[in-house]
């Protein structure tokens, strides 16, 4: 048995779960979150895609965007060659499937490691109301791609940028079933402000994130 596992097992013990009870427990949980009331929320404004790139902006991202997923590796060559950055990098095994090699650009489809400058990524959903992506890991989606390299690549299908937190974490229970082992959510670069409040860029992970938006706008 796994530490989580021998975690979870005693989380069970001690709330009397058993085979016996635990689809009655289960419908009561699936109730109450179902039943659940929003809080207060800023008016819609502008469209979710339209919010979404305008929080990222304002998060010191950058953005690009492409009609296809196709046109991905093209794209992300041209913003190495703007940054001045070597045309490599690790992405997720789902990307690997792109013609990577007819843009120049050499990509290990692995999770990265210290040596590795540039993670490309997809993500599971968007966020508009704070220009967050949201990243589940698998083995398929290692952490380590968005979090390690100095530069963070990620694309994101605008079908896929919800409204605000509550929808990504019901699109999530909705498809995943079973949550992931880690939920990342990326808003910008990252930064801290912890020494003399002087922010400093890059301190425990990407200096840089680049989100090219994949896909046509819905409104």
């Amino acid at each position: 048995m796994s530490s989580r596992d021998d975690m979870l097992a005693r989380i069970r013990r001690r709330l009397g779960r058993e085979a016996a009870n635990a689809a009655a427990a289960a419908a009561r949980v699936d109730a109450a979150l179902a039943a659940r009331t929003a809080g207060p929320r800023p008016a819609a404004g502008m469209d979710a895609t339209a919010k979404f790139t305008a929080k990222s902006l304002a998060m010191s991202c950058t953005l690009d965007r492409i009609a296809d997923r196709a046109e991905a590796p093209a794209a992300v060559a041209r913003y190495l060659e703007q940054q001045n950055l070597p045309r490599r990098g690790v992405c997720w095994s789902l990307l690997a499937e792109l013609d990577w090699a007819l843009a120049g650009v050499e990509m290990a489809s692995r999770p990265a490691v210290d040596g590795d400058l540039v993670g490309v990524t997809a993500c599971f959903c968007a966020i508009a109301e704070t220009g967050t992506l949201m990243l589940c890991s698998s083995p398929q989606t290692p952490a380590a791609t968005s979090l390690l390299p100095e530069t963070h690549i990620a694309l994101v299908p605008i079908g896929r940028i919800v409204a605000a937190m509550e929808e990504a974490w019901n699109l999530a229970r909705s498809e995943l079933g079973e949550l992931p082992r880690a939920v990342n959510f990326v808003s910008g670069p990252s930064r801290t402000g912890d020494i003399e409040q002087t922010i400093v860029i890059g301190a425990h992970g990407p200096y840089r994130v680049h989100i090219i938006l994949v896909g046509e706008a819905t409104g």
